[in-house]
C-alpha cells in the first residue's frame, strides 16, 4: 500500500481515495488509555474522603454545614468528594454558591482550591480572610442543595441534582449508602455523563504531547532545528500558530501540525485549520512554489470517520499526511531531509 507521502502529487488528485485508505489503516486510537497526571486522585484516597464525610454526616443523614467544613480542613480530599456528590464541576459550584451565598466565589478560586486539595489530598489546609469566607460558602451552598434534593421543574426540563443519590435529598443519599448502588442505576448515570469524562478533558493537553514528543524525538535525532511553539503563543506572519516551526520562526521553511482527537467533530476543525495553513503557504506564490511545506502528523479514531475530510487533509498538504506508525519515514519523505544534520 502506497502511502500519500510516498506519491506524486499529481497521482493523489487522480485518484485520492485510495491514499485515503492508506492513512486509514495506519490510524491508531489511544481513548481507552489516558495518562494520569499530576492531580490524579487514586481510589483509595478519594475512600477515605468519602468515609470522613459520611462519618461526620452520620451515614450522610445530617449535613451541618460547620461539621463538613471541619472535617473538610482536616480530610481536604472530602472537597472533591463533596463535589462528585453534586455531580458539578468547580466553575459551577463557585457559580450556584454566589448565587444562593452571595458571597462571591470566582471560578479562578474554585479551580485552584480543588487542583490545591488533588494535588496534596491528605495534607490538612488553614484558612483565613476571603478563603475562609468563601470556603464556608461552598460548603454550605453543597449542604443545603443535598439536604434538599430535586426542587419542581417542568417536565421537558432535568435538573442536575436528579440523579439516584440526590434525587430526595438527605433520604436517598442516606438509603443508598446504606444498601449499596443498584449497577444499573450506576451504569445509566455514567452513561448520562460520560465515563471519566472530567479526568478525560483535564489531561486532554497531555494526550497531544504524546504525538508532539514522538516528532521531537524524531527532529532531534536527525539533527534538524526547529522551534515548538506554545499553547496560544502569537507567531508574526501567522494567524494560526503551527505546533512546529522549521528551522524557525524568522524562515519557515516547513510547518508541521500535530493533531490528535477521538471526535469526528472536532477532527473536522483541525482539517480545516491544517487547509488554512495549506492556503497561506501559497499566498502570493504559484500552486508549485509554495512559502512553505506543510506536514500533518495526526492521531485518534476522530481523523477515521469522514472520507472526505481526510481526502481534504492529504491534498491541502500534497500528501503529507504521517501518524504515529509512519513518523520513522517523516524525514526521508518530506522536505526535513534537506535540513539533516545527522
Amino acid at each position: 500500500m502506497l502511502f500519500p507521502f510516498e506519491a506524486a502529487f499529481e497521482d493523489i488528485l487522480k485518484d485520492p481515495e485510495a491514499y485515503v485508505d492508506a492513512v486509514f489503516s495506519c490510524l491508531e486510537s489511544e481513548f481507552l488509555v489516558m495518562p494520569k497526571g499530576a492531580g490524579f486522585v487514586e481510589y483509595p484516597v478519594f475512600e477515605r474522603g468519602y468515609e470522613a464525610l459520611k462519618a461526620v454526616t452520620k451515614a450522610f443523614s445530617r449535613f451541618e454545614p460547620a461539621a463538613v467544613l471541619s472535617v473538610t480542613l482536616q480530610e481536604p480530599i472530602a472537597i472533591v468528594v463533596l463535589r462528585a456528590m453534586l455531580g458539578f464541576t468547580p466553575p459551577e459550584w463557585g457559580y450556584v454558591t454566589t448565587q444562593r451565598t452571595g458571597v462571591v466565589v470566582t471560578q479562578g478560586f474554585v479551580r485552584s482550591l480543588d487542583r490545591k486539595v488533588r494535588m496534596n489530598p491528605e495534607t490538612p489546609i488553614s484558612i483565613n480572610g476571603v478563603t475562609k469566607e468563601r470556603l464556608e460558602a461552598l460548603i454550605d451552598t453543597a449542604c443545603r442543595m443535598l439536604a434538599e434534593g430535586v426542587p419542581q421543574v417542568d417536565t421537558d426540563q432535568l435538573h442536575r441534582l436528579d440523579k439516584a443519590d440526590t434525587k430526595h435529598g438527605i433520604e436517598s443519599i442516606s438509603n443508598l449508602a446504606g444498601m449499596g448502588v443498584p449497577y444499573a442505576m450506576l451504569l445509566y448515570e455514567r452513561f448520562l455523563g460520560r465515563p471519566f469524562a472530567g479526568h478525560r478533558d483535564s489531561v486532554s493537553e497531555l494526550v497531544g504531547d504524546t504525538l508532539e514528543s514522538a516528532i521531537e524525538e524524531v527532529l532531534s535525532g536527525a539533527g534538524i532545528s526547529f522551534r515548538k511553539t506554545k499553547r496560544a503563543e502569537r507567531i508574526e506572519g501567522f494567524d494560526q500558530t503551527p505546533d512546529f516551526i522549521i528551522p524557525s520562526e524568522f524562515n519557515p521553511q516547513i510547518i508541521i501540525e500535530a493533531k490528535i482527537t477521538e471526535d469526528d467533530g472536532t477532527a473536522r476543525d483541525k482539517v480545516t485549520r491544517i487547509q488554512h495553513l495549506g492556503e497561506l503557504s501559497f499566498a502570493g506564490r504559484s500552486r508549485d512554489n509554495p512559502k512553505y511545506e506543510v506536514i500533518a502528523c495526526i492521531g485518534g479514531r476522530g481523523f477515521g470517520v469522514r472520507r472526505e475530510d481526510m481526502k481534504k487533509m492529504i491534498i491541502a498538504t500534497r500528501g503529507k499526511v504521517f501518524t504515529i506508525k509512519t513518523l520513522d519515514k517523516l524525514i526521508e519523505h518530506t522536505r526535513l531531509a534537506g535540513f539533516r544534520t545527522k
